[in-house]
C-alpha cells in the first residue's frame, strides 16, 4: 500500500483530507470544508506547494 489522500465527511457535515500512511495510520488531517471541490483544491495545494515548504523548528 502507497500514501494516500482521503476525503471523508466528519460529523459536522465538512469534508476533510487525511493524509494517510502506507500501515493506515492518519498522518495529518486538514481543516473543514464546506465542499468536496474546496477539498480536491486543498489536496492539490498540498502536492504543489510541499515539496517545497520550509521546516520550522519552534520552541
Amino acid at each position: 500500500m502507497a500514501y494516500k489522500f482521503q476525503i471523508k465527511k466528519d460529523k459536522r457535515g465538512e469534508f476533510r483530507v487525511n493524509f494517510v500512511a502506507p500501515n493506515g495510520q492518519i498522518m495529518f488531517s486538514t481543516e473543514g470544508y464546506t465542499s468536496k471541490s474546496s477539498a480536491t483544491n486543498a489536496i492539490e495545494s498540498i502536492k504543489k506547494n510541499g515539496p517545497d515548504a520550509v521546516v520550522e523548528e519552534v520552541e
